[in-house]
């Protein structure tokens, strides 16, 4: 396979950093991008890795979820992290960049690589032969290419992000909460923050009269929009027992520490398999990040709970990675067919662009040698993000962000959640470091 060409469709964060990892290894690619001749409804300028929200790229100590992602893509060779040293401007605590800067310098390196062919087209088709190919075409992939990812990943293929929030299980207050199943069937799968009358009174109040997201244009006209999906505000304002007859309904559950049926219930659903993430059982919202925190902390048990991810609902194209993707981020049924970026479901700038440097490394692994890597460690940030959109028991799978949750607990339970983030992050880089001093 050495003098293969590998094709990369996207030329956005994902996509750029696949073909720098790549490159650097002297593999010839073919950058595929539509713009200038078309754009989605976010993109403005006809620049390679264009940034079309924020221009934060999250916080910058290394304790924190995104400060440890973004020093173990540096570790691992980053362009994106390269262009943000260079371009930052003052944001506190963030790293932040000038946004054109930013872009231009991308641009400007991938462009000048000798390795690197951009071919400015639609690429509508991913018959490619036998050839390696990496999607990275992002949450507003074309309509024609979705509907041939669709034809490879049946019905795994997602037009809409309708996800409720997930919080961390030792945010909550367990005095509060009890765990159990409906009619006691299963094995108290579900934990369950009780409402009084009084309680639910006043929440259901909150509720109804928060801020709202205003949707854009081009997601209005998204197809599968809010398909068994109702957000909860709205599903509230239909009358203040609608959703205690539904998401909240307390039947067949009795509050041990009463011995009673309380008046209504918000169930919390293991998100992983080590039951570190819990998600909020129909809690699919389009509240505003700051009302979803104010809302749902009066939640009893859920009044210092820790937001790992927030509910969204928006135009978002993504597979089912669990079912369709390896560890190495290629297709289980085609190993030479790679995704990466938010189309596999990780969220956010940075998570994106690490994806989509494992995604090249792998690819560059097949070329020069015929297989792919082995798997990041759980430990790592990227490990354990990985993992988790892998992850064959994620059920109802919705993107997720890095957040300090996914990481495996420490063997010794530190109790400060600062020295405990501190003693995660460093757990992480000795770990990153050993993976690459023996596979890269």
């Amino acid at each position: 396979m050495k003098n293969q060409c590998v094709n990369i469709i996207g030329a956005g964060l994902a996509g750029c950093e696949a073909a720098w990892s790549l490159a650097e290894r002297g593999i010839n690619v073919k950058l595929y991008e539509m713009k200038p001749h078309k754009r989605s409804p976010a993109h403005h300028t006809d620049l390679l890795c264009e940034l079309v929200c924020s221009n934060s790229l999250k916080a910058a100590r290394v304790e924190s979820a995104a400060g440890l992602l973004k020093e173990e893509m540096r570790r691992l060779g980053s362009i994106t992290m390269q262009a943000a040293a260079e371009t930052s401007v003052s944001a506190g605590g963030a790293l932040a960049v000038d946004r054109d800067l930013f872009s231009e310098y991308v641009t400007n390196k991938i462009t000048n690589h000798p390795n690197i062919s951009i071919c400015n087209e639609e690429v509508r088709s991913l018959d490619f032969s036998d050839e390696i190919v990496i999607v990275a075409t992002g949450p507003l992939t074309s309509d024609a290419l979705a509907e041939q990812i669709k034809l490879i990943c049946g019905d795994s293929l997602s037009f809409y992000d309708a996800a409720a929030p997930i919080v961390t299980r030792d945010s909550l207050d367990m005095t509060k909460i009890f765990a159990a199943s409906r009619y006691g069937r299963g094995d108290d799968d579900y934990l369950n923050c009780p409402f009084n009358k009084e309680e639910y009174t006043e929440f259901y109040n909150a509720l109804i009269s928060a801020e709202t997201v205003v949707l854009k244009e081009f997601e209005k006209d998204a197809p599968t929009v809010y398909e068994g999906c109702m957000p909860i505000e709205i599903m509230a304002k239909r009358g203040e027992d609608t959703i205690r007859f539904g998401p909240l309904k307390p039947v067949g559950l009795r509050d041990p520490r009463t011995d009673t049926r309380p008046w209504a219930v918000v169930q919390l659903r293991r998100e992983n398999a080590e039951g570190t993430l819990l998600n909020m059982v129909g809690f699919q919202t389009n509240l505003k990040f700051p009302e979803q925190k104010r809302v749902f902390s009066m939640i009893p048990g859920m009044e210092n709970a820790e937001f790992v991810r927030y509910g969204v609902m928006h135009r978002n194209t993504f597979v089912n990675s669990p079912q369709i993707l390896t560890p190495q981020l290629c297709t289980k049924a085609n190993p030479k067919l790679f995704f990466a970026g938010q189309i596999t479901g990780v969220e956010g700038y940075i998570e994106s662009a690490a994806s989509g440097i494992f995604a090249g490394l792998n690819a560059a692994n097949l070329v020069l040698n015929d297989s792919t890597l082995d798997p990041l460690p759980s430990d790592t940030m990227l490990g354990a993000l990985i993992l988790y959109i892998t992850d064959e028991s994620v059920k109802d799978f919705q993107p997720m962000g890095s957040n300090m949750g996914i990481l495996p607990p420490l063997e010794n339970h530190i109790k400060s959640k600062q020295e405990r983030y501190s003693a995660l992050s460093e757990r992480a880089l000795k770990s990153l470091d050993e993976y690459i001093k023996i596979n890269l």
